[in-house]
């Protein structure tokens, strides 16, 4: 089970299928870093993942419909 502060230092990127370079767009504090990523475009947020000190995790696996 993931256990996790809303102030732990992540790093929020997008990964581009036809891009092999992710491209970080935040590194801070999760809570920004999920605010961040709901903002995006629909059509960005597959390719956005945020990624922990020992983890990464798929922006769509968090985001609440």
């Amino acid at each position: 089970m993931r256990t996790i502060t809303g102030t732990a230092t992540v790093r929020l990127y997008h990964l581009d299928e036809a891009d092999p370079v992710a491209h970080t767009l935040f590194y801070g504090p999760l809570d920004e870093a999920l605010a961040l990523a709901a903002a995006q475009p629909e059509d960005i947020q597959p390719g956005l993942w945020i990624a922990t000190d020992n983890d990464v995790i798929a922006w769509m696996d968090l985001k609440e419909d």
